[in-house]
């Protein structure tokens, strides 16, 4: 790559600079797009994993997707309490990317999941997700043990923030922390 950036800088004998830059350009694009397809190829060990899923069927009353339960399964609240969760988390191979790390996908979903439990009343309207910022600080193998906590900011009107933090157990150290905030319907007072 960096011969080909070298190459587009140095004029050629006869040929314009930017004639060579379109040709530097055009080559480091197609380098880039083979790099792309190489890393987003399914391996025969992924389509094995996939293949291995099992799927319950969900009832129809249900309230929690695939998504969820796929996510979530395996989670255990350790401390519950009004305006703060603390839970704990084994990484599941299902979570994993390539590198065997906990996929980064996966932390959105549990910064979300675990960041709208802590706003959510009972018999209350679902809250809605406006805005995720996430700081991936490091990162989770398979069967690492998590500490995932949770409490709530604050909020103005209909608008509530979370704090969400992902910590290995072992080393105490940071994985993630996402900031979190949810619209939440206020009750009509009539």
């Amino acid at each position: 790559m960096k011969s080909l950036v070298a190459a587009a800088a140095a004029p050629a004998n006869g040929s314009s600079v930017a004639g060579r830059r379109n040709l530097v350009q055009t080559e480091i694009k197609s380098h880039m797009e083979q790099n792309t397809r190489e890393h987003l190829r399914v391996t025969e060990p992924d389509s094995d994993r996939v293949a291995r899923l099992t799927i319950p069927p969900q009832p129809p009353q249900a309230f929690h997707s695939f998504y969820e339960d796929f996510t979530l399964r395996g989670i255990r609240v350790d401390r519950f309490q009004p305006g703060s969760i603390s839970c704990s988390f084994t990484v599941p191979p299902r979570l994993t990317d390539r590198n065997g790390n906990l996929a980064v996908g996966a932390i959105a979903n549990l910064v979300d999941e675990i960041g709208a439990t802590v706003v959510h009343e009972k018999d209350a309207p679902m809250n809605v997700s406006v805005d995720m910022s996430i700081s991936y600080l490091s990162t989770a193998k398979i069967d690492d043990e998590l500490e995932i906590s949770a409490r709530l900011l604050g909020g103005k009107g209909a608008v509530k923030g979370t704090i969400v933090v992902l910590k290995n157990k072992i080393t105490g150290e940071i994985i993630a922390e996402g900031r979190h905030s949810l619209f939440c319907r206020i009750r009509s007072r009539m």
